[in-house]
């Protein structure tokens, strides 16, 4: 499959716009919110273009991205969620709204295994066993083609596995519960940025 990957210095540009759905992730210098920071954004429309936001570390000033990720009217899909809006939440300063998360989709859908990594989705749904290789890559300085390519693969697919997902949950009767759940996502992100990491269901 060929990729249109655009990689885009700050912000997206002024004249790129997208519909009502779109995909997202994230990367970072690491998964610690206290010490790493937030360097790229991804997002496809799920037509095989990937469109890569490099931050600017020293002051992420990106207001057409910012402008974007609090559209009410655009429905995000992630994978795992809890982790980029975190991030996102810290370094952007905004709240993503009307969001969707495969990885949460999964454990509800597919209680058939307990494999829910988005290279596991992949391979289920699309037929493809990509690579995981990259993902422990500096993302923080310059980019390489190779990891270029591997961020666009975090979001090409994402749109496909979010249909399948959503069908299995309407098939097993378990979209209300999931719709129920992905609605407790900001709150967790908030619980992460006040240092709960506990289950706090728990006795």
């Amino acid at each position: 499959m060929s990729l249109d990957i655009k990689l885009h210095k700050k912000d997206l540009p002024d004249e790129i716009t997208f519909s009502d759905k779109i995909a997202i992730d994230c990367e970072f210098t690491g998964l610690n919110i206290k010490r790493d920071r937030l360097c790229l954004v991804q997002i496809s429309s799920g037509k095989n273009d990937a469109h890569i936001i490099q931050l600017d570390k020293d002051n992420y000033d990106a207001p057409n991205l910012k402008s974007i990720l609090k559209n009410n009217k655009i429905n995000k899909l992630f994978h795992f969620a809890r982790a980029d809006l975190l991030f996102i939440k810290k370094y952007l300063n905004v709240s993503v709204e009307n969001v969707n998360c495969t990885k949460i989709m999964s454990k509800i859908a597919r209680t058939y295994t307990d494999k829910h990594g988005l290279k596991d989705l992949i391979k289920e749904f699309i037929g493809i066993d990509v690579s995981k290789q990259l993902q422990s890559s500096d993302f923080g300085g310059d980019l390489s083609d190779k990891q270029l390519k591997y961020c666009a693969q975090d979001v090409v697919y994402l749109h496909q596995i979010y249909n399948s997902l959503n069908n299995i949950l309407l098939r097993e009767k378990r979209i209300d519960i999931y719709n129920s759940t992905i609605k407790f996502i900001n709150t967790r992100v908030d619980l992460d940025l006040a240092s709960f990491k506990e289950d706090i269901w728990s006795h």
